[in-house]
C-alpha cells in the first residue's frame, strides 16, 4: 500500500492572537512545524501587532505588550514569511494541519489583506483539521473538545499549551493519531479529505444550530471551512 497522508510530511500551523474576532484581531505569535522538501522544521514568529494586547488574551497565552514591543517582528515581515511557507506547502502537496482551522486560516487571510501581502492559493491548500475529524469519527463523545482535551483523549502528549509551537506540534501528532485509528479518514487522499471536511464541518454546524434552536437560542454557526470569508 502506498504511503497514507498521516504517514507522510505534514505542516502544523497555529497562532496566538489578540482575540477571537477574525476580521479585526491580530496575530501576536505564529508557528509552523514540520514540512517537506526544504523542511520548515520548527519556525516561530513573535509579532508586534501594533495594537494593545487585551489582558484576557495575555492571560491565555502569556504574551504581553512589553514583550512584543521589545522582541517582536513587524507584522508585514513575519506574515510574508508565513504566507511563503504555506505557498511552498501547496507546491509540494504537503497538507497543512490546524486545529479549528477556520479560525487560524481566516484570521491569517485578513492579516495578509491588511498588510497587502499576497495570499496562499487557498483553493489548492489541503487542510487537515483534527477538530473536524474528531467530531466525525466520535460524534457522540461527551466532554470538552478543546485541543488539550482532544489530545488527551487520543493519548497525544501536549506540552507548552497556548504557545503556537506547542499547539502546532500537538495538532500534527493528533492528526496522525486519528488518521491511523480511523480508516474512514486515514485512507482518503489529502484532496478528498479536504473536500470531505468541508461537508462534515457544514453538517456539524447545521446540527449545532438545530440544538441551539431547541434550547431557545437564536445563534448562527459558521458553515464555511477552512476559509470563513
Amino acid at each position: 500500500m502506498s504511503e497514507r497522508w498521516f504517514e507522510g510530511p505534514l505542516l502544523g500551523f497555529d497562532t496566538e492572537t489578540t482575540g477571537v474576532d477574525v476580521t479585526g484581531d491580530r496575530i501576536v505569535q505564529a508557528a509552523l512545524v514540520g514540512g517537506a522538501g526544504e523542511d520548515v522544521g520548527e519556525r516561530t514568529w513573535l509579532i508586534d501587532p501594533g495594537v494593545p494586547i487585551p489582558p484576557g488574551a495575555t492571560r491565555v497565552h502569556g504574551i504581553t505588550d512589553a514583550r512584543v514591543q521589545a522582541e517582536g517582528q513587524a507584522p508585514a515581515q513575519a506574515l510574508t514569511d508565513i504566507a511563503a511557507a504555506l505557498s511552498a506547502a501547496v507546491d509540494t502537496g504537503t497538507p497543512v494541519v490546524a486545529f479549528r482551522a477556520g479560525f487560524d486560516c481566516t484570521l491569517l487571510s485578513y492579516e495578509l489583506e491588511r498588510h497587502g501581502i499576497p495570499q496562499p492559493d487557498w483553493n489548492r491548500v489541503a487542510v487537515i483539521d483534527p477538530s473536524v475529524l474528531d467530531k466525525r469519527v466520535d460524534r457522540y463523545r461527551r466532554g470538552k473538545r478543546t485541543l488539550g482535551a482532544t489530545a488527551a483523549h487520543y493519548g497525544v502528549h501536549h506540552s507548552e499549551a497556548h504557545s503556537a509551537s506547542g499547539d502546532a506540534t500537538a495538532t500534527v501528532a493528533l492528526a496522525r493519531a486519528i488518521g491511523a485509528m480511523y480508516p474512514e479518514v486515514g485512507d482518503l487522499t489529502p484532496a478528498d479529505l479536504h473536500q470531505s471536511q468541508i461537508r462534515w464541518h457544514a453538517e456539524d454546524a447545521e446540527s449545532l444550530e438545530a440544538y441551539f434552536r431547541r434550547k431557545g437560542r437564536d445563534e448562527v454557526v459558521e458553515r464555511r471551512w477552512p476559509l470563513c470569508r
